[in-house]
Order: C-alpha cells, then structure tokens, then sequence
C-alpha cells in the first residue's frame, strides 16, 4: 500500500497502479491496491481521462447489469507537464552569438519564419497599406501588441509587448534582429512594395518602433 497522499501525489499512484498492471483495472481494483475509497480514485481517473494520460476500455458483460468500467494507462509522456521554452530559446540564442555574423544570421533565421508564416496566404500584390495592415495582423498573432496610433510616426509600426521579453537583457542582439527579420520576410512573402527598414528596440520604455521604408524601384 503506498503512502497517503493528494491531489497530484494521488494521481501519480494512480497512474503508476495502471502503468504496472498487465491488464485494465477496474476502480474497485486500483482502490484496493491503494487503500483509499473507490470514490477517491474515480476522481483521480476523471482528471486523467481528461488530460489524455488514461483511457476507457470497453469490455463484454459477463454477466447481468452493467460492466465494471475499466482504465488503462496510455503511453507516451505527459502533455500536460511542464516546459522550458524560455531555457530553449536561450539555448538557440546563444547558439546563434557563436556565429562569424550573429545578428544577421538571427536576422535571417527570422527572415525564414517570416516567410513560412505566410506560407499559402499570399493573394495578389498588396498595396502600401494593406501591406501593413497585415504585417500588423502577423504580429498582433504573435503577441506583439502592435499599434498605429497618433504618437506613432506614420511611416513605424508601434510595438508595445516582446514576446521574448525575458531573454532581452541577455540576449537583444539576437532576438532583435530576429524579429526585424520576421517582419521583413513576411513582408517579402506577401510582395509588399514596402519593408522594415530597422526595429528601434525600445524608443519608450513600453514601445518598440518598426521603421517602415519604400524598396529599391518601388514608387
């Protein structure tokens, strides 16, 4: 019999009874292997089944009335563990710094996710605005808060959150150029006669200023 325990502590028993067992086990079974009431364990099985980690398994009657329900643990890890996103974008940060030219090929990594962002959603050459209503509808997507308010210059797209925020003190020189190549090669992707000049990081505190310029040969 395992050590009393709760919450997530009881839910990992549970599944470990079901991940041990050569066959499915019905409530009463787990219940019993654990020592605890059968109700305990149907709550634990419901947030199981609900976060994908244990299934259902339809057995025949053996005889009159309904058939015990019996669980099974599926396999594969938890998806609803937790992550470390933060520690792997740091990791490919500091992978790009150790690069002959650093910023321009984190700007051209950004570059690439640009163009794959609009991947099959290009419609026609855009004119100078709704080329920049829908670089402004990418980054709004991706978190950026984009605006383009009064105090924003006409020719910048303002920016008031990164979403990457958390590596900017360590990591600006990466992460800024990636992001002035996101907006570039989404603008390249959909034929924009426009592009982003240069990403003026932090021109306030809370804004960020995507500077917008005409390309070569365009009027």
């Amino acid at each position: 019999m395992s050590s009393p325990a709760t919450g997530g502590g009881r839910r990992h028993d549970v599944l470990s009874v079901l991940r041990a067992a050569e066959a499915p086990l019905s409530i009463a079974d787990i219940a019993e292997k654990l020592g605890v009431h059968p109700n305990t364990i149907r709550f634990h099985l419901g947030r199981l089944v609900t976060a994908g980690r244990v299934e259902r398994v339809a057995v025949p009657p053996s005889g009159p009335g309904r058939p015990a329900l019996m669980f099974r643990s599926r396999p594969g890890m938890d998806p609803s563990g937790p992550r470390n996103f933060r520690l792997l974008a740091g990791v490919l940060a500091q992978n790009l710094r150790t690069r002959p030219h650093p910023a321009e090929s984190a700007a051209e990594a950004g570059r690439v996710w640009g163009r794959q962002l609009l991947d099959g959603r290009v419609d026609g050459v855009p004119s100078d605005e709704q080329a920049v209503d829908r670089l402004v509808g990418i980054l709004d997507d991706l978190g950026f808060m984009p605006e383009r308010a009064a105090h924003t210059p006409a020719t910048a797209i303002g920016l008031r959150h990164c979403p990457f925020l958390e590596l900017v003190d360590d990591q600006a020189a990466i992460v800024c150029p990636v992001h002035l190549g996101l907006m570039q090669g989404a603008m390249d992707a959909m034929q924009a006669p426009l592009t982003v000049e240069r990403l003026e990081a932090f021109a306030e505190p809370d804004l960020c200023l995507a500077h917008l310029g005409r390309l070569p040969g365009q009027s």
